[in-house]
């Protein structure tokens, strides 16, 4: 059975420097969230062992630290961090920043902290 939902209907949560999250499904397989990021913002470096991520800008421009390298992305743009990569996603820019964030499998339990 489809259904509808929007980030009104779903679990929201807080994260990080006053960053704002949505759950749109979080299974074992899979987990789909919505985020936002104020100006000046980062996530803490950190890796996973298992999950491929994928990040989808959707508003502003992000950059990301992945191992050594820097990417910088921006709307209708993203990048793909396979398991075990060090990264993290900043928001540098005056605006603030949305994306789309989706793991496979999920990162419940697969996280490491590198900072």
């Amino acid at each position: 059975m489809a259904y509808k939902i929007s980030k009104d209907s779903v679990p929201h949560y807080v994260w990080g420097e006053d960053c704002d999250g949505w759950v749109f499904t979080d299974t074992a397989a899979l987990a789909v969230k919505l985020e936002k990021m104020p100006p000046g913002t980062k996530e803490k470096l950190h890796r996973h062992s298992m999950s491929t991520q994928l990040f989808y800008i959707l508003k502003g421009e992000a950059e990301f630290l992945i191992d050594t390298e820097e990417v910088r992305t921006g709307e209708g743009e993203g990048v793909i961090v396979p398991p075990g990569a060090t990264h993290r996603i900043s928001n540098e820019g005056g605006k603030e920043l949305e994306f789309m964030v989706i793991s496979q499998p999920t990162t419940t339990g697969d996280r490491t902290d590198s900072e």
